[in-house]
């Protein structure tokens, strides 16, 4: 009876499968696992069955972003209205559904990223979700820019995807350190984040950004 269980769990095991197992032991042992041995001999799976999907602990850790990302994306498309969305609407409705999906994983997420003293170090883990972060921003100006004649009223892609992800890595933090009920103020951080950005890429920055700094200065003083 117990073999036909192992055989059944080994059949089950995918990589979603093998980043749970992962997650659920970082947090239930509050540290990462030593070697790739010892964990499988924990979770109950072959060494080699680690390899089949990730070839160390930080591939698997950059999956796991990569993961919320796919998830995020995979959520939002799935809505009807999303395709008639202007940019600043399809953007806002990715934070707020990323932000969803990272607090639903939030224990692992404050782990993971404070895990080692050095901060550079905990965001390694992120080259893939930064990648497709800005993949995502430069696909939204890339379609909005189809609709302007004149090229010099296009928006830069590469100046608009770099600028969307150091604002992620701003709202991050901000999220991190929230502790409002239900993280409203990461709502309202992501809301006037987003339009501050395409603001000033519109070319009327001014109410926006100091209304954006005012929020930021009134949370600032309220710790």
């Amino acid at each position: 009876m117990a073999t036909t269980t192992k055989t059944a769990t080994k059949k089950k095991l995918d990589s979603d499968k093998l980043i749970s197992l992962y997650m659920d032991y970082v947090l239930e042992n509050e540290h990462t696992p030593k070697t790739v041995y010892k964990f499988s001999k924990d979770v109950s799976i072959k060494e080699e069955e680690f390899y089949n999907f990730f070839g160390s602990f930080e591939g698997l850790e950059k999956g796991i972003w990569e993961r919320f990302y796919l998830n995020t994306v995979n959520v939002i498309e799935q809505s009807p209205e999303y395709p008639s969305f202007t940019n600043r609407e399809k953007m806002l409705t990715f934070y707020y559904t990323l932000f969803e999906v990272l607090t639903a994983n939030r224990s692992y997420v404050l782990f993971t990223l404070k895990k080692d003293p050095k901060p550079i170090k905990n965001l390694v883990q992120l080259k893939g979700l930064r990648k497709n972060v800005k993949s995502f921003a430069k696909g939204l100006i890339g379609d909005g820019n189809k609709d302007k004649m004149l090229k010099f009223l296009q928006q830069p892609e590469e100046v608009f995807s770099e600028a969307a992800w150091v604002q992620l890595m701003f709202l991050l933090k901000f999220w991190m350190d929230d502790n409002s009920a239900q993280f409203e103020s990461t709502d309202v951080a992501i809301e006037k984040s987003v339009n501050t950005v395409f603001d000033i890429f519109d070319n009327t920055p001014l109410e926006r950004v100091v209304d954006f700094g005012k929020f930021l200065y009134k949370e600032r003083m309220a710790k």
